[in-house]
C-alpha cells in the first residue's frame, strides 16, 4: 500500500502513516524537516505519475486562493491573475492525482478552489481543529475522491469557547516571521491522527479480502 502526501515538507501526515505501518512518502519543492529517505524533493506533478498510489493527499499552496486574501486576489484586485493561475494549476493537480490514485484528498483553508473542484466531481467537507482535540478554530476544506468524509474524533468546542479569540484563533493572530507561512499551514496532529485511523482503515480492510 503506497501513500503520497503532496506539498508537505513537515512530514506530519507522512510520519503518522509511517508509524501506523504504511509505506508513505512526502513530496515538496523544499527539503523535508523529517526523514529524507521518505521524501521526494521536487515537482508534485512529476512525482504523482511515478507509480500507482493507494491514497494521494495534497496540500497545494493557498496564498492566492484563500478567501482571507480576497482584498488582494479577488476579481479586480492586483493579484487576481495569480489566483486564476493557481486555480488552473490546482485543477490540473486534482485530475492528475485521480489518474494515478484510487483515492484523493486535497486540503486548503476556506478557499475559492472548492467550487471549481465540486464542478469536476469532488465531494467537499469543512473541518475545524476543535473537532479533533485542539482548542482552536481554523476552517479547513477537504475535496475528496474515493474517500469518506472525516468524522469527529474529539470535540472540544465547548472548552475552546472559554478561551479568548486570540487563543482560539492562534493561527490567524500568528505574528510575522520567516516561518509564519510554513507554521500556519502545518497539519494539526489530531487531524493527521484522524486521517490515518479513518482512511488507513480502508486500506486495512482491503488487505483482508
Amino acid at each position: 500500500m503506497a501513500i503520497l502526501i503532496g506539498c508537505e515538507e513537515s512530514q506530519v501526515i507522512c510520519g503518522a502513516f509511517r508509524a501506523a505501518g504504511f509505506e508513505t512518502y512526502s513530496c515538496d519543492i523544499l527539503p523535508t524537516r523529517g526523514n529524507p529517505d521518505w521524501h521526494y524533493q521536487g515537482d508534485i506533478m512529476e512525482v504523482l505519475p511515478l507509480r500507482r498510489w493507494d491514497i494521494a493527499i495534497l496540500h497545494p499552496d493557498c496564498t492566492y486562493m484563500a478567501v482571507c486574501n480576497n482584498r488582494q486576489a479577488a476579481k479586480g484586485k492586483f493579484n487576481h491573475h495569480l489566483r486564476l493561475r493557481d486555480i488552473e494549476w490546482t485543477k490540473k493537480l486534482w485530475n492528475l492525482a485521480k489518474a494515478h490514485s484510487l483515492r484523493v484528498a486535497l486540503e486548503n483553508p476556506a478557499s475559492v478552489i472548492f467550487p471549481h473542484l465540486r464542478k469536476i466531481g469532488a465531494v467537499v467537507q469543512y473541518i475545524h481543529p476543535y473537532q479533533h482535540g485542539h482548542m482552536e478554530q481554523k476552517k479547513t476544506g477537504l475535496a475528496l475522491h474515493g474517500l469518506p468524509k472525516l468524522t469527529t474524533t474529539n470535540d472540544v468546542y465547548a472548552e475552546m469557547m472559554q478561551l479568548s479569540v486570540a487563543e482560539r484563533e492562534r493561527v490567524f493572530y500568528m505574528p510575522p516571521g520567516p516561518n509564519r507561512a510554513r507554521d500556519r499551514s502545518e497539519t494539526y496532529s489530531g487531524i493527521s491522527s484522524a486521517v490515518v485511523s479513518q482512511w488507513g482503515r480502508l486500506l486495512h480492510q482491503e488487505l483482508r479480502f
